[in-house]
């Protein structure tokens, strides 16, 4: 993609120094390395994978492919791939269970989740994420707290496989 465009930003000669020198140290220059820190890969894939959410018919495909990304999240990443996700194009289920994933890696690096996440609403009614009768007990006792919260009952969350 052509960048037609430019922002500028003030800096001291120390600080300008001082970026140029760490964007070197990664063997970029120095726009790369600082559009790679304010807007990193992750955060476009994040957001890729909740556009293809809306569209699956298979989504529980790309719900593993969200629990990878976010799994390797680390506490530094986290805010900056996850601030603004595309959910209103989600349905109220997608929408849930990205929002209980976000919430849960959030939980588990001891951070604040994004502000959006507070925009969806739970579930009027509960969902399971299986139809046999004789596992929804187990769910209901073992669904990971931002999961329940939602109305969403699950076995495993970020960090776990089934």
């Amino acid at each position: 993609m052509n960048k037609t465009a430019q922002i500028q930003i003030r800096v001291t000669p120390a600080e300008k120094v001082d970026l140029a020198r760490r964007a070197r140290m990664t063997g970029l220059d120095l726009s790369a390395w600082i559009l790679g820190r304010l807007l990193p890969p992750q955060r476009a894939r994040l957001a890729e994978l909740a556009r293809s959410l809306a569209a699956s018919a298979r989504p529980a495909y790309v719900l593993a492919e969200i629990h990878d990304l976010l799994a390797a999240l680390t506490r530094a990443e986290f805010s900056t791939v996850t601030e603004a996700l595309p959910v209103e194009h989600l349905d109220d289920v997608r929408a849930n269970q990205l929002a209980a994933m976000v919430e849960t890696k959030a939980a588990r690096l001891g951070v604040r989740p994004p502000a959006w996440v507070e925009n969806v609403r739970p579930l009027a009614t509960p969902w399971f994420a299986t139809e046999l009768a004789s596992l929804r007990l187990h769910l209901l006792c073992n669904s990971p707290p931002a999961f329940r919260r939602r109305s969403l009952f699950v076995d495993s969350t970020i960090g776990d496989r089934v």
